[in-house]
């Protein structure tokens, strides 16, 4: 099994206890199930922001500890005055050491849009998502079929929350769109070797319908990328590790945005806008 295999057998068996444990009518009477969500969509557009959705995240299969002892609440408003368009807020806790409350935690000093970054199999997951105070929820191609994908993207948006999929390659790029989706996230990691490489967006980029929102992730640490990439097409660029592997991540975020925008500026000033 590669990990993302090893992740959804344990998710299941996660969401089963979880389930059993904690009732959808108990979810449903959450303070944050009632309340109108924001568009990550339009955010992540927004020409006063950068695009970045900045993610918190303790650690990872592939990287192991990153940041064990990040606190979520200096991070993420943090992120948001460095002039991040959003948040993703891990809630796995086995293979990346997050929690439902991190993001609860992030919702309360935060307005902006909160991705739960979690592997979604379940409509009990979405309603869970909508229940803590996400504003959009992560559905990976890879882990699940077409159908699937489709029905929990749909119910997803029936509650208001808004969808993310993340494709690997252009075989789950083409099977998983459907009209249920409002962004598409290329990863730039393989889920088989770890390794990066940007030419996965660059590949996929122009095969994504123009009525999705386009985002780049993973492996994004030069500003001059994230120019590149957006002149490519894409609107957004979601990182973690970039930031959270710094002692301090908001203060790397906000040297990584301000960089972005003196690029941009020198960009700019070369093309005469």
């Amino acid at each position: 099994m590669n990990i993302l295999e090893k992740i959804i057998v344990h998710k299941e068996k996660e969401v089963a206890e979880k389930s059993s444990l904690v009732p959808v009518k108990l979810l449903e009477k959450s303070t944050y199930f009632e309340a109108k969500t924001v568009s990550m969509k339009k955010y992540v557009q927004r020409q006063d922001k950068t695009g970045i959705i900045a993610e918190f995240k303790r650690k990872s299969p592939s990287k192991g500890n990153i940041n064990i002892s990040a606190a979520v609440e200096t991070v993420s408003i943090g992120y948001m005055q460095a002039g991040a368009s959003a948040l993703s807020i891990l809630t796995d806790k086995e293979f990346f050491g997050g929690t439902n409350e991190d993001l609860v935690h992030a919702r309360k000093y935060n307005f902006c849009p909160i991705l739960r970054k979690d592997f979604i199999i379940s409509e009990y997951q979405i309603i869970e998502a909508k229940s803590i105070g996400a504003d959009c929820i992560l559905l990976i191609a890879a882990a699940l079929k077409p159908e699937k994908l489709k029905s929990l993207a749909a119910f997803a948006q029936g509650l208001g929350l808004e969808v993310l999929m993340e494709v690997h390659d252009k075989e789950e790029l083409e099977g998983g769109l459907n009209e249920h989706l409002d962004l598409v996230g290329v990863n730039n990691r393989s889920l088989k070797t770890f390794e990066v490489s940007l030419e996965t967006s660059y590949q996929l980029v122009d095969s994504i319908p123009s009525e999705f929102v386009k985002i780049s992730e993973s492996g994004l640490s030069k500003p001059e990328s994230l120019i590149a990439l957006k002149k490519a097409g894409f609107d957004g660029f979601l990182i973690g590790e970039n930031f959270m592997k710094s002692s301090r991540p908001h203060q790397a975020a906000l040297n990584f945005m301000n960089a972005c925008r003196k690029e941009l500026t020198t960009v700019s000033e070369k093309q005469g806008i």
